[in-house]
């Protein structure tokens, strides 16, 4: 005999549910806009459109464009300015260093055993360049002069400044600052991170940290993640700090602003960023004094930029001053110097 199988009420209001679920599925599914046509659905209040942001307005901006001349490279990484009255132009890239007069003609190269990342040069022209992880030192003929120890496997150099005998060291890749004498003896490391003494630590996102020595004694860093520059003693302690997160004209936009920024004789900072490309000017204490470039002079650096993106060190500005307070910005992307004056 055949046992009958009873299908209760319950049974029949699931089997009608799953159903539902599935059609529901099938049809978001083939709703789905795979395309991106439709848009993102969400009100303008999420639209995220920096046009507004590119637009300086003209009474901002302090300086005006002069001069731009190629450096010849196929990668640039830094640029410096002899301190003494010849005013030389040196430019890091490739495997070489190559000087330039300062109205662009260049004067003469040396080759470099390893691709350089930064690079100063000292009060008696001594050339100081950092490779990934090592330091050397050559005199201004490009003689090979020494070779300093290696800083370490994750060591990864970003910036070098030199002030009378003592010489510091960006290192982006153990997020802190080599501080040495001119023969290479390690004195001490500043800024790792320690709340006993109110150090919160650097957060470098991408290789772009760099570092100055001010007029006052105190030494400039920038902690670009946290979008802002800190002042150190010599022996480490933190003094100040100024900057913040915005995408407005008088703060630091991104992931990680400012890259790069150089002092001009009067203590005010000339600040570089990447992404949203703007070079600007602030007074030691922090304070928006106005706009070297923005958008509209880097139409082209920001299209060729944006081919170069895989690269993510080899597409921002490089700053330096010269004894004329021209600001000269090295623009990696077209590998070529720009140089800005004072608007009178």
């Amino acid at each position: 005999m055949q046992k009958r199988t009873h299908i209760t009420g319950k049974t029949v209001a699931i089997i009608i549910i799953v159903a539902l679920a599935i059609i529901a599925g099938i049809t978001a599914f083939y709703r789905i806009d795979t395309t991106g046509r439709k848009g993102s659905c969400l009100g303008p209040e999420f639209s995220y459109n920096l046009n507004a942001y590119r637009e300086i307005n003209p009474d901002l901006i302090l300086y005006k464009g002069v001069k731009r001349f190629s450096t010849g490279l196929q990668e640039t990484r830094a640029i410096a300015v002899s301190r003494g009255d010849s005013q030389t132009i040196y430019v890091a890239g490739d495997s070489v260093i190559v000087k330039f007069t300062p109205n662009g003609k260049k004067l003469s190269e040396f080759k470099l055993e390893n691709p350089p990342r930064c690079l100063t040069v000292g009060e008696d022209n001594t050339i100081y360049v950092g490779t990934k992880n090592y330091i050397v030192i050559y005199n201004d003929e490009g003689k090979r002069l020494s070779q300093w120890e290696h800083l370490g496997p994750d060591a990864y150099l970003t910036s070098i400044a030199v002030e009378k005998n003592h010489l510091f060291a960006a290192d982006a890749g153990n997020r802190i600052i080599h501080h040495l004498d001119t023969s290479g003896r390690v004195i001490n490391q500043i800024g790792a991170k320690d709340p006993s003494r109110n150090i919160p630590g650097f957060v470098i996102p991408s290789p772009y940290f760099d570092l100055a020595v001010a007029a006052d004694g105190l030494l400039r860093v920038t902690n670009p993640g946290k979008h802002r520059i800190e002042a150190y003693t010599f022996k480490g302690d933190l003094e100040f700090s100024w900057g913040r997160p915005s995408l407005s004209i008088e703060a630091f936009c991104g992931c990680c602003n400012p890259v790069n920024f150089a002092l001009l004789p009067n203590g005010n900072f000339v600040t570089c960023e990447k992404g949203l490309t703007r070079v600007k000017i602030f007074d030691a204490g922090g304070n928006f004094v106005g706009v070297v470039a923005g958008h509209q002079q880097f139409i082209e650096h920001d299209r060729v930029c944006n081919e170069k993106i895989a690269d993510r060190s080899a597409v921002g500005l490089d700053v330096a001053v010269d004894k004329q307070e021209r600001i000269l910005i090295l623009d990696s992307c077209m590998s070529e110097v720009r140089i800005f004056t004072r608007k009178k």
